[in-house]
């Protein structure tokens, strides 16, 4: 009966929020509510299960997450993103660009902050699209989806892989190295396959692209303010925010106190604050893995502190060259986001509370264990589908992942499987086809300046190919740890 009632409360979620529009927390949490209730838990002991696996989670992801959306908020107000894409444009050119893209975005800046960066990644892509010929908006359109999504569910600090990783228990150092084996190379062998698609005709101009005015007259606007901005500085500049890559300030003109000239520090210093966060908890993780006991290398490596000192480096930066008022508004718009993300993250560890107060983690252990002869490649594809299909019937990435975690995180300790690697096929099943019952599709559509034929193409099938391509890569990775 226990299996049931999950069936029916999962189901029940999923409803409330694709037909009913019920927020996710709401209906994570009814559906919570109805399994401990319905599986005998009783008010009490449900009640009690709902608000400890809430703080369980908490404890282990919550300074995670805030520090995390903090920092990316911080990074993308100082122009960090805008500028490294403009230097590679020139080192590499355009043709090169797009895989190039993919990795960084995937890589540098794993999605923190996913909505901000296709918002600022998205007129880089338009512009470096008019030199890669026909098919160059979709080149850069499936570029700029592999490289930000494919961060999301595989590449810490990515939000998606930070909250698989606590509700499965996984060490964040060692998602962290899983992950980098993992997303930058599928980020790669997704773009290249997407490229050998299109050359076969896959992209139609007159049909997949539609630039509305909106976009052409905010395009015209920012081109004016960049020509702007260059005559008060005395330096060349192209469209977008003014760089420079190596040395040198670089006016930005965008955010509160818009046309006064703030002088933002090299790119190089302006990616520190999220590359030793990366490699102080790589290292620690490292250590542990061989065996090498320090108190201080266990200090500076655990992911909270590593995190927050990336934080701190931001904030000093963007005080400096940003001046209060951006900073505080950068800030401002971080806590907005982190409360939400909180909020699902922590039902989602409710909702695994449950499952396993009920006692359906012995039946699923039972079905899943070594003893049970079911292969781990089957294991892997299970934890993908059942990620997938919620991802097609929620439309929430991250919903969808921490859904599936949730359910499957109470029987993570009775498969023969390492829990990171479960969690990565968890990343790769919500990845899987992100289509327009997602508020993203409709901004990539707007944003790119395609049409919902294009968006369909450069993101639905995107994602779709990028949920494929990793599934391999995990099954081999699988086989090595």
């Amino acid at each position: 009966m226990e299996a049931l009632h999950t069936a029916v409360a999962i189901l029940g979620v999923v409803l409330l929020i694709i037909v009913v529009r019920v927020d996710p927390v709401i209906a994570l949490v009814l559906g919570s509510l109805y399994l401990g209730l319905a599986a005998g838990l009783g008010f009490e002991e449900t009640l009690a299960q709902l608000v400890g696996g809430f703080g369980e989670i908490m404890a282990e992801v919550g300074l995670l997450i805030g520090f995390g959306v903090l920092l990316g908020s911080l990074l993308f107000a100082m122009g960090a993103l805008q500028r490294l894409v403009e230097l590679m444009l020139r080192v590499l050119g355009p043709r090169r660009l797009p895989y190039a893209l993919s990795v960084v975005l995937t890589t540098v800046f794993p999605s923190i902050y996913v909505d901000v960066q296709l918002v600022l990644a998205a007129p880089l892509a338009r512009g470096a699209a008019r030199q890669l010929g026909r098919d160059g908006l979709g080149l850069m359109g499936g570029a700029l989806t592999a490289g930000i999504l494919v961060g999301y569910v595989f590449v810490v600090p990515g939000l998606g892989t930070v909250a698989i990783a606590g509700l499965l228990g996984v060490p964040l150092g060692t998602m962290l190295v899983y992950g980098l084996l993992v997303g930058p190379l599928t980020a790669l062998l997704t773009t290249l396959v997407y490229a050998l698609v299109l050359r076969r005709g896959f992209w139609t101009p007159e049909k997949d692209e539609h630039e509305s005015k909106a976009l052409l007259e905010a395009e015209a606007q920012a081109r004016a303010e960049g020509t702007a901005a260059v005559g008060a500085s005395g330096a060349s500049t192209s469209a977008g925010p003014s760089t420079s890559a190596s040395a040198g300030p670089a006016v930005v003109g965008a955010g509160p106190g818009r046309g006064r000239e703030r002088r933002v520090p090299p790119l190089a210093v302006s990616l520190l604050p999220i590359l030793l966060p990366l490699v102080l908890i790589a290292t620690g993780a490292i250590a542990a893995a061989a065996g090498v006991e320090s108190s201080a290398l266990a200090f500076f490596g655990d992911p909270a502190l590593a995190l927050f000192l990336g934080l701190l480096g931001a904030y000093v930066l963007a005080r400096r060259s940003l001046g209060g008022e951006a900073t505080e508004e950068a800030l401002t718009k971080g806590f907005g986001t982190t409360g939400q993300i909180l909020l699902i993250t922590g039902v989602g560890g409710s909702l695994g509370a449950v499952i396993a107060a009920t006692g359906l983690d012995q039946v699923l252990g039972d079905l899943f264990s070594a003893e049970s002869g079911l292969p781990v490649a089957l294991v892997l594809l299970l934890a993908w589908f059942v990620a997938a299909v919620l991802h097609l019937a929620i439309g929430s990435i991250s919903v969808a992942a921490i859904t599936a975690a949730g359910i499957i995180g109470p029987v993570l300790g009775d498969l023969d499987v390492e829990p990171a690697i479960v969690g990565l096929a968890i990343g790769a099943g919500a990845l899987f086809a992100l289509q327009v019952n997602s508020n993203f599709f409709w901004m990539f559509q707007t944003l790119l300046g395609v049409s919902t034929r294009g968006a369909l193409k450069a993101l639905t099938f995107v994602t779709s190919l990028a949920s494929v391509v990793s599934l391999p890569l995990i099954f081999l990775l699988s086989l090595v740890v």
